[in-house]
């Protein structure tokens, strides 16, 4: 028996993948459209007949670029992105017909202004928090602005019940891909975080869904057969890292691996490429199905939201049944959103929970690989030594007091 599942290289391969399969539908007519964002309802893009895709920059090689356009002092995600875009060499979005932005920070929503000159661009405007007067109404207008955008690129009308379809394909990856991120809550962890990772980010590459429904459920009945055997990538007194913050992918990847290069597990990430929105399913039975679809998303726990109680609410829910032992924050530089809210972040873990709390503030670059492996080890030393308290929730008294 292998220690990882055979399926995992299909994840892992999963962007050529994706390559393969669209080229054929485009021939036949079928559209692409690019998403930057979890806030961008894959359900809506789908009930037009369109396949979406992640465009999300995760590399150093292009940002060069995307400087002689862009400040130097901005997130690296961000420079990617329109680096990729401004060079024509990222494949996912030469494939891309039309693109969707949202205003998740201001930098963003800027250089969304220069991707719309290169393709037709969508920007939907987000409300600044959840619980504000009149959000729901504004975002439920947003969708319905991004649905007619859709229609009117594909030049197909979104029929309700086959949004209502989407919406049930769509909450069925999700709860999927809920079960396979607890594998790594078991005692003994079956799977490291960076092939967890491989695993996650596919969610955006995925042209056939019902095909990735299948690729899901084969993986969960291999690794119900490793976990039933014991096997671990870890060893048994490996600490138990929540990794939180800012996206991370393949190409950014590097304080991921470096926790688990140095001993750590990471066996849970709260961010977009992990376990962020997974735990909110669009109601099913709901009248107007694209109410319900506003109703989801803008419950996402992202940074850009003020206050953003939700993340806190999912960290801490975290902490407790992943039995997380520390967490590391990793905000991208110049990421305002995130680097200002790790302050509460910090505060929700070490004093909420009693646990060891650690921030890294980094680019995509590697200048700074050895000075953050000592920092990573120094932490996670600390962490062996150190009691935890590990199993805080959040409705414990004083955690919820550490949030007001």
């Amino acid at each position: 028996m292998k220690l990882k599942p055979d399926c995992l290289e299909k994840f892992q391969n999963g962007g050529e993948r994706f390559l393969l399969d669209i080229s054929e539908l485009q021939d036949k007519g079928q559209k692409v459209a690019g998403i930057y964002c979890l806030f961008a309802p894959v359900e809506i893009v789908r009930a037009a007949g369109a396949i979406p895709v992640s465009l999300c920059g995760k590399k150093e090689k292009p940002i060069a670029d995307a400087e002689k356009t862009l400040p130097a002092n901005l997130c690296p995600l961000i420079k990617s992105s329109y680096g990729y875009a401004v060079t024509d060499t990222c494949p996912f979005f030469s494939a891309s017909d039309i693109l969707i932005g949202e205003t998740t920070c201001d930098g963003k929503k800027k250089m969304y202004e220069f991707l719309g000159r290169i393709k037709p661009l969508h920007l939907m405007h987000l409300p600044y928090s959840v619980d504000q007067p009149g959000a729901l109404r504004f975002w439920h207008e947003e969708i319905l602005r991004l649905a007619k955008f859709i229609e009117e690129s594909t030049g197909q009308r979104i029929d309700n019940d086959h949004l209502r379809f989407q919406i049930h394909i769509n909450n069925k990856i999700r709860k999927l891909l809920s079960r396979i991120s607890r594998f790594q809550a078991a005692e003994v962890i079956p799977i490291s975080g960076l092939d967890m990772m491989s695993v996650m980010e596919t969610k955006s590459f995925s042209v056939t869904p019902e095909d990735y429904i299948s690729l899901l459920q084969e993986f969960i009945a291999q690794m119900e057969d490793i976990a039933a055997r014991g096997f671990s990538p870890f060893e048994p007194e490996a600490p138990r890292i929540l990794l939180t913050g800012s996206p991370v992918g393949k190409g950014c990847e590097k304080v991921l691996q470096l926790i688990e290069e140095c001993g750590g597990a990471v066996v849970c990430m709260e961010n977009c490429t992990g376990v962020k929105g997974l735990d909110l399913l669009v109601d099913e039975r709901a009248k107007d199905p694209f109410l319900a679809i506003a109703r989801r998303y803008l419950q996402i726990p992202c940074s850009c939201m003020s206050p953003n109680i939700g993340r806190m609410a999912l960290l801490g829910n975290i902490i407790s049944e992943f039995h997380i032992d520390a967490v590391v924050d990793l905000s991208w530089q110049c990421c305002h959103t995130y680097n200002i809210e790790s302050r509460v972040v910090g505060d929700l873990v070490e004093n909420g929970c009693n646990l060891p709390f650690l921030h890294i503030e980094t680019d995509y670059g590697s200048s700074d690989l050895e000075q953050l492996r000592t920092r990573i080890e120094a932490f996670l030393e600390m962490t062996r030594w150190q009691p935890t308290g590990r199993g805080a929730k959040l409705n414990d008294p004083d955690l919820t007091r550490s949030l007001k």
